[in-house]
């Protein structure tokens, strides 16, 4: 690549629920973009986020993760998931160590044979295993498809995101920059607000709560040093509401607090959050609820 040539691109992030793709991108990116927990599906649209280099820029989307859907907010997740691999340039599928391919990922690996675009194997969480494995598990990839590249690495630890990085910029074709060098996210602050707060919510709740749970902005306004935010953690029944409160609201409270320090170092303001819990019966089977919390929008 001559001195003034710069490359850009669209690198879809794609695999089965909880192998890590929101890790990747929050360890690539080097801040919060997209929620983490240890419950799958934490990922409910595509997350749009940019790394800009001196000669060339990243447009990164990760997907919901790929699985079979049990209700209509199922579907939106998987077909968006599905659609990426359309709109990108290169596509990163992320699979964990292990020598077993199961029906999901098989699934997966007939979606990829139909691209025409390179498609990078990363095997994540290489630091659960030990080195002399490695190799056996690309092996056992390897022998699914041809791949542009294997790259081990460690979302968590950072292992091997460097050589990620400049083995992307090598797939990616030649052209201007599509954003601004400082831009990083498409992700609104009320989007990232409401992520952060179910984050909070999931990870506190861990199994005690299934993961029909989301989180509506109702109010986000700006004063002089401070931000004012209501919110509305919606539930599916009434026993969960009970949880997600707590015995005299410390449960709230606990994801409150947590939920408002980490807002505050995304927006480097204090902010006031108040949370409210509403009970919305099957809300993830209603179309004009989903459409109104906002899923659904970019296949519309």
């Amino acid at each position: 690549m001559s001195e003034n040539k710069t490359k850009s691109g669209y690198v879809g992030i794609i695999g089965r629920p909880n192998v890590g793709k929101s890790t990747l991108m929050n360890r690539i990116i080097g801040q919060k973009i997209a929620i983490t927990s240890s419950k799958p599906q934490t990922t409910r649209s595509i997350i749009q986020t940019v790394v800009t280099k001196e000669n060339a820029q990243i447009v990164f989307l990760d997907t919901p993760g790929i699985h079979k859907s049990q209700n209509k907010l199922g579907d939106y997740m998987v077909r968006n998931a599905k659609s990426v691999v359309n709109d990108a340039d290169v596509v990163l599928w992320l699979v964990e160590p292990t020598d077993y391919i199961g029906a999901g990922e098989k699934a997966i690996v007939e979606i990829l044979k139909t691209l025409h675009i390179p498609v990078i194997l990363v095997i994540n969480k290489v630091d659960m295993i030990k080195k002399e494995e490695i190799l056996h598990f690309m092996d056992t990839y390897r022998k699914e498809m041809n791949f542009a590249d294997i790259i081990p690495v460690s979302a968590l630890k950072g292992n091997n995101v460097d050589l990620l990085m400049d083995t992307l910029i090598s797939y990616l074709p030649e052209g201007p920059f599509f954003f601004d060098s400082d831009t990083v996210t498409n992700q609104s602050e009320r989007e990232i607000a409401s992520e952060i707060i179910r984050e909070k919510a999931l990870r506190f709740m861990r199994d005690e709560i299934p993961h029909g749970i989301a989180v509506s902005i109702d109010k986000m306004e700006f004063q002089k040093g401070l931000c004012n935010i209501s919110a509305t953690i919606i539930c599916e029944k009434d026993s969960h509401k009970g949880m997600i409160i707590g015995k005299g609201g410390s449960m709230l409270k606990k994801i409150g607090t947590a939920a408002r320090e980490d807002i505050e170092k995304m927006l480097d303001i204090k902010v006031n959050l108040k949370l409210w819990v509403k009970v919305r019966s099957n809300w993830r089977d209603d179309e004009y609820l989903l459409k109104d919390m906002g899923f659904g929008k970019q296949d519309e």
